[in-house]
């Protein structure tokens, strides 16, 4: 039997051709592929114990392993930056609102700064909706005014705007009977009358007698703010005889200017009390050039975020376990592959089959299972994590003193 024996090493390492771990793990720097981290000495000492810790789960020294130094290092490089890649990954979906336009500088990364949130894009987001309502925003609204024709019901303001020359489409945002009078100033003022008579910004808000240059002193400020709401709707809905409806920029007025019941003087035959009809609008081009910014050298999005390879040396241990195991789940892989370039050795009257396919299903099966812990750790501490919890534990304490009795004082 010995010499048989001897015969089936011989042909199983003649066949292979495999260099097999030899035990006695060797530094060198030139045995990673990219060198990361070859500056620290945190890093040069558990490249050894992480191949050591591997070769031995392997099966080391009962089984061979063939597999070199450079495999289990590669490995193990590989699986600090994979930890990396994950970690700054959420830390860019958790921070893109704040960091989006911020300025990138040659050499400074993020890895370790602090980053609070800040309102900024949110801001420069719902500055949109503010220049749609007319109440902010980047885009200037324009004044405009068409006489009214008697008998004439649509005006096409696109025409009206090339007899203005204006360049480009515009959009009409508001449409008035009457040019429309600032409501603060309206409210504001001493007099108080802005085309009604004295004392009615007043009576619109209910203030009685009290008029806003004389009142509005005495009253909170919400108010005022009802106030000057409630004369922009007066002038929106009760400064005109006229409704009308919009279409692609084309105003139809009812009743027809000029007819029974329009403000002006009956079946009318010229333009005699017809008056004018105001608007506000704004110019398309304005409100759709400033929407990108071709800035250079800023954040856009998550491939240019400042976060580079961590410094091996501040990972702490809850990251480098979680380092070492997915280096075994590579090294597994590395291994399954070597011995898939032969699914089984023959040897006299049998063949043995290798075990490829246990290390490859093994190493995928932990993989998977190393990223989604790690993720769900993640997870749990983002910001939006972290506030939920505070809340809840919030919640809890407050329950709690619901039970505590209140101190009565006496005298």
């Amino acid at each position: 039997m010995e010499p048989l024996f001897l015969i089936f090493i011989i042909k199983l390492t003649n066949i292979m051709n495999v260099p097999i771990y030899d035990g006695h793990p060797l530094w060198n720097p030139d045995s990673v592929p990219f060198g990361f981290y070859n500056n620290s000495i945190d890093f040069q000492v558990d490249c050894v114990k992480v191949a050591e810790f591997c070769a031995i789960r392997l099966g080391y020294p009962l089984v061979d392993i063939e597999l070199q130094s450079s495999s289990f290092f590669t490995a193990f490089e590989e699986a600090i930056t994979t930890y990396s890649n994950e970690l700054y990954s959420y830390l860019t979906r958790d921070n893109m609102l704040t960091l989006e336009g911020f300025e990138v500088e040659d050499f400074v990364f993020l890895n370790d700064s602090i980053i609070t949130p800040n309102l900024g894009t949110i801001i420069k987001m719902s500055e949109q909706y503010g220049a749609e309502a007319g109440t902010g925003g980047n885009v200037p609204w324009y004044k405009g005014a068409i006489s009214l024709t008697s008998s004439k019901q649509d005006y096409d303001l696109k025409e009206w705007a090339k007899e203005q020359n204006i360049t480009g489409s515009i959009e009409i945002k508001r449409v008035f009977y009457q040019e429309p009078v600032p409501a603060s100033a309206a409210y504001l003022s001493p007099y108080n009358g802005w085309g009604f008579g004295g004392g009615v910004a007043a009576g619109i808000a209910g203030l009685g007698g009290m008029g806003g240059g004389t009142g509005f002193l005495m009253m909170p400020l919400n108010y005022d703010m009802q106030v000057i709401q409630a004369i922009e709707m007066n002038q929106m809905v009760r400064m005109s005889n006229y409704s009308f409806e919009m279409h692609n920029n084309v105003l139809r007025i009812f009743p027809i200017p000029g007819s029974q019941g329009s403000f002006g003087f009956g079946e009318s035959s010229n333009n005699v009390g017809c008056g004018s009809m105001w608007f506000e609008y704004i110019k398309i081009d304005e409100r759709t050039g400033g929407s990108v910014d071709p800035s250079c050298g800023k954040v856009t999005n998550a491939s240019n975020t400042p976060y580079t390879n961590p410094n091996y040396d501040l990972i702490n241990s809850i990251g480098r376990q979680w380092i070492f195991e997915y280096t075994l789940a590579l090294c597994k892989e590395i291994l399954g592959y070597v011995r898939g370039k032969y699914s089984s050795i023959p040897i006299p009257n049998s063949d043995i089959t290798l075990n490829q396919s246990d290390l490859l299903a093994a190493a995928t099966a932990e993989k998977t299972a190393l990223l989604e812990r790690l993720r769900a750790y993640f997870d749990e501490t983002s910001r939006a994590s972290l506030l939920a919890r505070r809340a809840n534990e919030k919640e809890s304490r407050d329950k709690e003193l619901e039970g505590v009795p209140t101190f009565i004082y006496i005298g």
